[in-house]
């Protein structure tokens, strides 16, 4: 319970830095010349547990808008050609970013003081990896490909990673990281698009907007078809698709117009609901390794999702909270599973 309010506590103290400090910050830039980083923080603690989905970060960097992709000189030369053979590349009426991922995933099981596997519950896992990702967008539509490559086993450092927060914070190890997966190379393709299926102002001051989203995933890390939405309502909301949780083909999370000029006031305000459902053919971190014998669960082919949030967003920065309840994932799980996701935008 200390540990949940500590942490609580400290979602609190950026808000109010966000709050006090950043009005001070203007841009000169439009936002389309603007890069973007993100910031994702993932973590059950937030629903006061500390189990199975337990622990994720990720920092994604988003480059300004493009008008081809070539124009993106860090992109290597070699993989222009494959690119230009994607279908959503040589779209006329779009404009395009490039998005390179970093980040890392942790599972453990219900109970982390237990030296030895339980046969009916999550296996220990861990998921490092590196991606790169394809925007393509217009005002009404959003078009994501990418592609993930990384490692699942104790070459991921899940086990440092969790046992070392868990000492500076005095709080239990895990006892069972014994059991964890084999390493595996894992490799993960995703499409993902988003529509923004209706808008409206109201008042001179208040705004709505509804976007859908579909999507595929593929590879030995998961495969899977989802869809879902999300409903926006508040002040001065970004013309953005939205604000999404660390999965395959997340979105862009910067102004999407060409040559949009900046919002109409310096910060605004926004509660969003959302909702998603996936149906689910391989879960590396349920079905255990592809290649060797390891622990693993008999999974649930369908899993949903379902989360409020608020955002808060001044000049080119975007905080945002979102408390998600996902369903059940695999046989004998004792109940569903309660996330709080933390995600801070920086454009410059």
């Amino acid at each position: 319970m200390k540990s949940l309010f500590m942490r609580h506590s400290s979602l609190c103290i950026i808000i109010v830095f966000f709050t006090l400090f950043l009005p001070a910050f203007a841009w000169s830039k439009a936002p389309s010349e603007l890069q973007t980083i993100q910031l994702f923080f993932e973590n059950d603690l937030f629903g006061g547990t500390d189990e199975y989905y337990t622990n994720a970060v990720q920092i994604t960097w988003l480059s300004k808008d493009l008008q081809q992709y070539e124009d993106d000189l860090r992109l290597p030369r070699f993989s222009l050609p494959f690119i230009k053979a994607l279908p959503l590349s040589d779209n006329p009426a779009s404009v395009h970013n490039v998005g390179v991922l970093f980040g890392q995933q942790i599972y453990t099981p219900s109970d982390t003081q237990t030296t030895t596997a339980f046969e009916n519950d999550r296996p220990y896992a861990g998921f490092l990896y590196g991606g790169l990702a394809l925007h393509s967008k217009t005002h009404l539509k959003l078009d994501t490909l990418e592609i993930v490559l990384g490692v699942v086993g104790s070459a991921s450092k899940a086990e440092q990673a969790q046992n070392t927060v868990h000492d500076l914070r005095d709080i239990n190890t895990a006892k069972g990281w014994d059991n964890q997966l084999h390493n595996e190379p894992a490799v993960r393709f995703s499409w993902q698009r988003k529509w923004r299926l209706d808008s409206r102002d109201w008042f001179d001051f208040l705004s709505y907007d509804f976007i859908s989203r579909a999507g595929v995933t593929l590879g030995n890390v998961r495969t899977s078809t989802s869809a879902g939405g999300e409903i926006r309502f508040g002040y001065n909301i970004p013309e953005d698709f939205g604000s999404d949780v660390i999965r395959a083909g997340a979105g862009v999370s910067a102004p999407v117009i060409p040559g949009s000029k900046p919002w109409k006031t310096a910060w605004g305000i926004h509660m969003f609901a959302s909702s998603q459902i996936e149906a689910i053919a391989h879960d590396i971190f349920l079905d255990g390794n592809t290649f060797r014998d390891s622990q693993s669960v008999d999974k649930k082919p369908l899993v949903a999702d379902l989360s409020l949030g608020v955002s808060y967003n001044i000049n080119m920065f975007k905080l945002t909270y979102r408390h998600l309840f996902r369903t059940e994932e695999f046989e004998n799980q004792k109940q569903g599973q309660t996330i709080g996701s933390l995600t801070l935008a920086v454009s410059f």
